[in-house]
């Protein structure tokens, strides 16, 4: 039912950065009032958005299940990946990191084509657009914190945020199943997560960043399982 891409040239590679430059470049107009503050709000919405998720949850077919497996093995390559990533900036290994960047495309490929067999090849498409948005955000907040630039790192932080509600906006329109304040309170907890991680790791606190992964992990377990769930009772028959 899913397929994995695999970035095969260097021109999927350098349409993709381009999008993430163009991500990062298009920030928000709202102001923050800090990176700190927004982690709280991502927490904060959490519980919310898993009770929601978790109230409308029937028990699984052996197809959701296997759906579900999939997904959650494509979030788990995204934020390992991007973890590499930040790592790699933090160790001034640019040859690593730019091979961790490679695998960062490749992933949010498969993701987006994820979709494809339920919504075509132009969600696939937009779907990708979207995530190479999120990353765009993230890398951002990376080099911002690389840098010491806290405006910098706000102004991220918005553009992350703007891109979690039009990815909630995206999946609600395709799915009814997936409200879009479920979802905009899920990825903006994930995108919490990627600026906790990026923090610890600026600060070598690496005790504290290893119960970030495990709760990222968890979480992106979450995001996975409700997308197999809606997929489910929007395509009934594909998963009978």
């Amino acid at each position: 039912m899913f397929k994995t891409v695999r970035c095969e040239s260097t021109g999927d590679r350098r349409n993709f950065l381009m999008l993430v430059g163009v991500a990062g470049a298009a920030v928000g107009v709202l102001p923050l009032a800090g990176t700190a503050s927004a982690i709280e709000m991502h927490n904060r919405v959490t519980a919310t958005a898993l009770s929601r998720v978790a109230a409308k949850r029937q028990p699984r077919a052996a197809t959701t299940m296997q759906t579900a497996a999939a997904l959650r093995d494509l979030w788990v390559g995204h934020i390992f990946w991007v973890r590499n990533v930040s790592l790699m900036t933090f160790d001034r290994n640019d040859a690593a990191m730019k091979v961790a960047e490679q695998q960062v495309v490749a992933n949010a490929q498969s993701i987006a084509a994820a979709i494809e067999p339920f919504y075509g090849a132009a969600a696939n498409e937009a779907f990708f657009k979207l995530l190479a948005g999120h990353y765009g955000a993230i890398k951002a907040y990376l080099m911002a914190t690389a840098n010491g630039d806290a405006s910098a790192q706000a102004t991220a932080t918005q553009s992350l945020t703007s891109n979690a509600e039009e990815i909630a906006l995206f999946l609600s329109k395709a799915n009814p199943y997936l409200p879009k304040d479920a979802v905009y309170g899920l990825l903006l907890a994930h995108g919490g997560h990627h600026i906790q991680q990026i923090q610890q790791l600026k600060d070598r606190k690496y005790d504290a960043e290893a119960k970030t992964w495990e709760d990222m992990k968890n979480h992106v377990y979450q995001i996975a399982d409700a997308t197999a769930d809606a997929l489910a009772k929007q395509f009934v028959t594909k998963f009978s």
